[in-house]
């Protein structure tokens, strides 16, 4: 197996784990055994055997909760992956089992799926970054064929681009900037440039390499003065994040006319914590920070350039039904941030890939809305006879207003959240901030107030914390579990504790409530004087 498969194979067959439940992916792993039984059915399910059909090519119809609204797909066994949405609100996804891109409507609910006549045969290929460009035109990744593709909707042409594949590559995020095409060579190991208005005579790229030998080019964020954030890592050893001045080096090379710069001249580099192990993905906000998703963890992270300081947050811990645990063996389930991005009101958008959750997560107010998805594939969970259990495998979304639209690998639908439905619940902090020794507990009241005027039945706690020696805790009499009637505030005290060998340092813990459709919760800064 060559690097590429190599690294593929440990790293997503990592995240694809529920606990220590492994779960393998066709085409990035193990080939489909020929020898299985495989009815033919003149669809793009025939990719898969009959035994392997409701596993990859869904398991149920279309659900919808109050937030969200699913759709499904016309062609079964689609395997949808990127998607983005246009200047129109039309929202545009890459089918990665039958190569075609497809255009969904919601204005009236409906589906166009664009064949793709270059397109090879039985391929498949996972298509990780999709993007919309002024001029109309759709740009995307294929990490199979490592290829860039470009798709024109006016005259529904399809084109592919070779993508500089020295060894091993897999083009996976992408964006367009400006005049250029920004992609993130995730085993390849460097940030790849690309004028989308060059003839395909004379196609040229401009590859950023890593500084970091043999390890992985993670999820690139763009700040406000166009500087590249981006991580290399090396699985389950830790790694750095980059930041490349490109109008420097642009500008740089505009003054000397040197075909050659060194582009490590350009390059700052600062070691991420040691408990940062899978940074997927990356995005910046306004005020300057960067912000990291950890799929080997419940973990997402800020970076602050200024104090040049990791700040850790948490998610609440994934509902039973989507990890099941029929087998007893799961013990500590995680929810694994995967992408990240951000909205106009600069708020946080990502997906939790085993928690089977789009999140958003506001800064400035410090508050975590997680949103849960109705639709579940037991074969992707220690699920067992158990119904309404496992995953619809969110790998990837986009933001388009209110409504973040996302994608259902596993269960062959789209879906999209209205994040301007009112929440039923709302969450009032005593004290945003409190401050404790090493070996210290203090107690802190959150307020639970309803936002309907119905009551809410099975509403349950959410207490996370973000490091071992912090632990939040309530008091035994405290029910995590119960009802929350319209007209009654129901305030919890919850305990916090730091450790006799608590760290000197700023820390978050995450306190809330949830409901089988939505979380709500707010972040307390910890600080541990000594």
């Amino acid at each position: 197996m060559n690097k590429k498969g190599l690294l593929v194979a440990i790293f997503f067959g990592t995240i694809l784990l529920t606990s220590t439940v492994a779960i393998s992916l066709p085409n990035l792993m193990n080939p489909i055994d020929p020898d299985s039984e495989t009815t033919v059915t003149g669809t793009p399910a025939d990719n898969f055997p009959d035994a392997q059909r409701a596993q990859f090519c869904g398991s149920g119809n279309a659900k919808s909760t109050t937030y969200v609204t699913e759709y499904t797909i016309p062609t079964v066994c689609t395997n949808p992956l990127a998607i983005v949405t246009d200047y129109d609100g039309n929202v545009w996804f890459a089918q990665t089992n039958t190569g075609n891109l497809a255009k969904f409507d919601p204005l009236t609910e409906t589906f166009t799926e664009y064949e793709n006549p270059i397109w090879p045969p039985n391929g498949r290929s996972m298509m990780w970054g999709i993007d919309y460009s002024p001029d109309g035109t759709l740009w995307y990744t294929d990490e199979t064929f490592d290829s860039v593709w470009r798709f024109s909707p006016s005259n529904e042409q399809y084109q592919r681009l070779p993508y500089p594949s020295e060894g091993d590559s897999l083009p996976q995020k992408l964006k367009v900037d400006g005049s250029q095409i920004i992609v993130n060579d995730f085993t390849g190991n460097k940030i790849t440039f690309l004028d989308p208005t060059q003839s395909d005579e004379d196609l040229s790229y401009l590859s950023l390499p890593s500084p970091v030998d043999d390890s992985v080019t993670g999820d690139f964020a763009i700040d406000s003065n166009d500087d590249i954030w981006y991580t290399n890592w090396l699985f389950q050893q830790g790694g750095i994040l980059v930041k490349f001045d490109q109008e420097g080096y642009r500008g740089s090379f505009a003054d000397t006319g040197e075909e050659f710069l060194p582009l490590f001249d350009y390059i700052d580099i600062t070691q991420l914590p040691e408990d940062l192990l899978t940074p997927n993905g990356a995005v910046a906000t306004d005020d300057g920070k960067i912000w990291l998703a950890d799929t080997s963890s419940s973990h997402f992270f800020s970076f602050d350039p200024e104090s040049e300081i990791f700040t850790k947050y948490v998610t609440s811990d994934p509902t039973f039904p989507t990890y099941g645990n029929s087998s007893g063996i799961i013990k500590t389930p995680i929810s694994r941030p995967y992408w990240v991005e951000t909205n106009d009101l600069g708020q946080l958008i990502f997906n939790e890939q085993t928690a089977n959750r789009i999140a958003v997560m506001d800064p400035k107010s410090q508050s975590l809305v997680e949103y849960f998805v109705p639709s579940m594939n037991p074969s992707w969970g220690d699920c067992g006879d158990m119904d309404n259990c496992g995953l619809a495998q969110i790998f990837d979304f986009t933001v388009d207003g209110n409504k973040i639209w996302f994608t259902e690998w596993v269960e062959n639908n789209i879906g999209v959240v209205d994040t301007s439905i009112e929440l039923p619940l709302d969450i009032e902090l005593e004290s945003n901030t409190i401050s404790l020794e090493a070996g210290q507990s203090r107690d802190l009241t959150f307020v639970i107030s309803p936002q309907t005027s119905q009551d809410l039945s099975d509403v349950s706690l959410i207490l996370s914390d973000t490091h071992e020696f912090l632990n939040v805790n309530t008091d035994p009499q405290t029910p995590r579990t119960f009802q929350l009637d319209f007209d009654a505030p129901r305030p919890i005290t919850a305990q916090i504790t730091a450790s006799n060998d608590a760290i000197i340092g700023t820390y978050k813990v995450l306190l809330g409530a949830q409901t089988d459709e939505v979380s709500i919760s707010k972040f307390v800064t910890i600080i541990i004087e000594s």
